[in-house]
């Protein structure tokens, strides 16, 4: 087989792979920062070397399962699938708001009890009030009147670690201002605005933070070669450029997923949910914290049973849809870097 077709082979496989995650697949989604040394200032791999042959033949691969998938979202199959997927996370549907409420009590008590973070392991701090904060937080989210309170003290800790760490390392996270919007959303009783409801803030919130870690994969796979070195298992067979690129693709493609049709989105949310918590048994107690909360967020967009109209057209606008989400990233995550730490693009 030649270089060319090898290329295509192991992306398909590569892709592939990750549907087998949620059954068990050795393979897991730690966020490198929280393990391996790196430096948010340094220069990326320019786009020119970021979108090489690769690259484009996975992303071809990605589109082509979008566009699998969204057909099948619009057949009698999918709503079969989507009939027996509402009946399996009935439970979880109905316990989603108390799900996210635990977990994130949780989540903000384990931070008080561990101390010096602000919000996730590399965001450190030595202010003795952002632990109080933290419980404060946790205890806010016990009873519904006082939601509002408890996403505050995220704001509060978001901004702190923005001021700290600069607005550019917290497009990691938007994920938190999501879950702070979802909270003050449902303890206020806020009715649905313009057909948003407090899962789609959680959804979109998801879904921006992943598409942006994405890129990270893609313009810095240094960083995760000391953890891929550790744990070899985790390339899958693949040399450590060629998964780095492969991961890059998946990651971005399962969080443009979460956009997309209904099937699409929760099937999209429970491949994460799996990876995250699959994550958890190879890096210990660190993951299964840091990660605890963007596994609710996805339980909870898995479960949702909303069925908003999309017409016949939805599977042919994925190529469209997945190139200005492409842009709308790359543009930003390039160009912001560039003014703030005056690194070149290309």
């Amino acid at each position: 087989m030649g270089e060319r077709s090898a290329w295509r082979g192991a992306g398909g496989v590569a892709f592939l792979g990750l549907i087998s995650t949620c059954l068990g697949a050795p393979h897991a989604e730690a966020h490198v920062k929280w393990f391996c040394g790196y430096d948010v200032a340094q220069q990326p791999r320019g786009l020119s070397a970021v979108f090489c042959a690769q690259v484009g033949e996975l992303v071809g691969f990605a589109i082509l399962a979008l566009l699998a998938s969204a057909a099948l979202d619009q057949s009698r199959v999918g709503e079969a699938l989507l009939g027996a997927l509402d009946r399996v996370t009935r439970s979880l549907r109905i316990n989603a708001e108390l799900l996210v409420r635990v977990v994130c009590a949780f989540f903000f008590t384990a931070l008080w009890a561990k101390g010096g973070i602000l919000l996730t392991p590399e965001l450190k701090t030595t202010s003795a009030i952002v632990p109080w904060l933290q419980l404060a937080i946790a205890i806010c989210l016990l009873s519904r009147k006082t939601l509002p309170f408890a996403a505050l003290g995220i704001v509060i800790l978001y901004a702190l670690a923005e001021w700290s760490y600069g607005a550019f390392h917290l497009m990691d996270y938007p994920i938190f201002l999501g879950v702070a919007c979802y909270l003050a959303w449902v303890g206020l009783k806020l009715e649905p605005l313009g057909g948003w409801r407090p899962v789609d803030v959680l959804r979109w919130g998801a879904a921006i933070t992943l598409l942006w870690a994405s890129v990270e994969k893609w313009a810095y796979p240094d960083w995760s070669f000391p953890l891929l070195t550790m744990y070899p298992e985790m390339k899958m067979g693949f040399d450590q450029e060629f998964y780095m690129r492969a991961a890059g693709v998946v990651e971005f493609t399962l969080a443009f997923a979460l956009l997309w049709t209904p099937l699409v989105r929760r099937a999209a949310a429970l491949m994460l949910a799996g990876m995250f918590t699959s994550a958890i048994f190879e890096f210990g107690a660190l993951d299964a914290i840091g990660h605890s909360a963007i596994i609710a967020v996805m339980l909870a967009v898995a479960a949702d049973n909303a069925r908003p109209q999309w017409n016949g057209r939805s599977a042919l606008l994925v190529p469209l849809a997945y190139a200005a989400a492409l842009v709308s990233v790359l543009v930003p995550y390039y160009a912001g870097h560039a003014l703030i730490y005056s690194t070149s693009i290309l």
